[in-house]
């Protein structure tokens, strides 16, 4: 099994790393920081131009209909420029949630949501703080009956506090009957779940490019500080732990990286098994750790500078702390993780390549 990147990908990532670097820098995020709303459209708009938004989205429906990992150095992208704008989020969970729904709310909600980028949010019962929801044109919002699509003035927002001064969170509500049902209640918890396995694998993927960044952000200090006479990165212990915390990222790239394979291409997912759930899991946590370690070691290394405004480090902290306990938290993850190695066997033949194998080879199915 080839597990390299094709040109395609890496070129499409290339890309948005291109965009990112001249549109999401230093001044331009501290410039939304006190700002009342940080999504900034007309980064937005560009983002779009370069059709991110249909990476996932079928192609019947105007998307280019690829998989996971055609979207998951993207979605690193994003976490390495500390974006603001949810992009993440509305190309790799809530398309792809629309598409799965046949209702033709859904599918006219899909088509505007492509040709016009309109941001549409998710409330999600493992993410109830919805990210720029004060940007956002529309809803997609379980209910009693099941999921329904809101346009903005039916949906009450409610800012809350949080630890990321460049995302607003909000919490949402709505009349029950407000809005047009898009799936019904027996439906919506396979809706739901796969929605939060996409989004567990691409948050996975943001926090490898937030530690990446760290890392990045570090190396650069420590190469133009000077102490006695020398730059602090000459010293074995700095090297020491920027080393440590690229081990970490290197560990934990792949990890990610085999868990957006089992995110294949088209509409709906295979029958999610215990080894997809704990692959998923898996790439949560290592994740995580890696960010968690970047930053921190970044921290050290800026010494009191890392503790104040003046650097970035504190900017990617904070969107490494809020993400990692997105989309159920790291005790969820290890409880998944912990049923798979207690109820099902371990041995040579579960290994990535019969996994993905079995994915592959698994019908996929729309969810009405």
């Amino acid at each position: 099994m080839n597990f390299a990147f094709s040109e395609e990908q890496t070129m499409m990532a290339d890309v948005v790393r291109d965009l990112l670097a001249r549109e999401c820098g230093s001044a331009a995020l501290r410039s939304r920081m006190t700002t009342a709303c940080s999504f900034d459209r007309d980064r937005w708009r560009k983002l779009l131009e370069l059709g991110l938004a249909g990476v996932l989205a079928p192609e019947d429906a105007g998307g280019l209909g690829l998989g996971g990992t055609d979207f998951v150095q993207i979605a690193e992208a994003c976490g390495h420029a500390c974006l603001p704008e949810p992009l993440v989020d509305y190309a790799g969970v809530v398309l792809p949630l629309l598409a799965e729904c046949e209702s033709d709310a859904a599918r006219e909600m899909l088509a505007q949501g492509l040709e016009t980028g309109a941001p549409i949010a998710l409330a999600h019962p493992q993410t109830p703080w919805i990210v720029a929801a004060n940007a956002a044109s529309a809803f997609v919002l379980p209910g009693p009956d099941g999921l329904r699509l809101l346009a903005g003035e039916e949906v009450r927002r409610v800012q809350q506090p949080g630890i990321d001064p460049l995302r607003q969170l909000f919490t949402v509500s709505a009349e029950e009957a407000a809005g047009a049902q898009i799936a019904a209640h027996e439906a919506m918890p396979a809706l739901l779940a796969r929605a939060a396995e996409r989004g567990a694998v691409f948050t996975a993927a943001e926090l490898v490019g937030i530690a990446q960044a760290c890392v990045d952000l570090a190396v650069a200090y420590a190469g133009e500080r000077q102490q006695f006479g020398r730059a602090i990165g000459a010293n074995q212990a700095i090297k020491h732990h920027l080393a440590s915390a690229q081990v970490k990222i290197e560990f934990a790239r792949p990890v990610v990286h085999a868990a957006a394979a089992c995110i294949p291409a088209g509409p709906g997912f295979p029958p999610q098994s215990l080894e997809t759930r704990a692959r998923i899991s898996h790439a949560m946590l290592a994740a995580g750790e890696a960010a968690t370690l970047a930053a921190r070691t970044a921290l050290q290394v800026h010494g009191a500078m890392g503790y104040s405004w003046e650097v970035d480090v504190h900017l990617y902290l904070k969107r490494a702390l809020s993400l990692t306990h997105r989309w159920g938290g790291p005790e969820h993850h290890r409880q998944r993780i912990a049923e798979r190695i207690l109820t099902a066997p371990l041995g040579p033949d579960r290994l990535f390549p019969q996994v993905a194998e079995e994915i592959e080879t698994t019908p996929m199915k729309r969810t009405a």
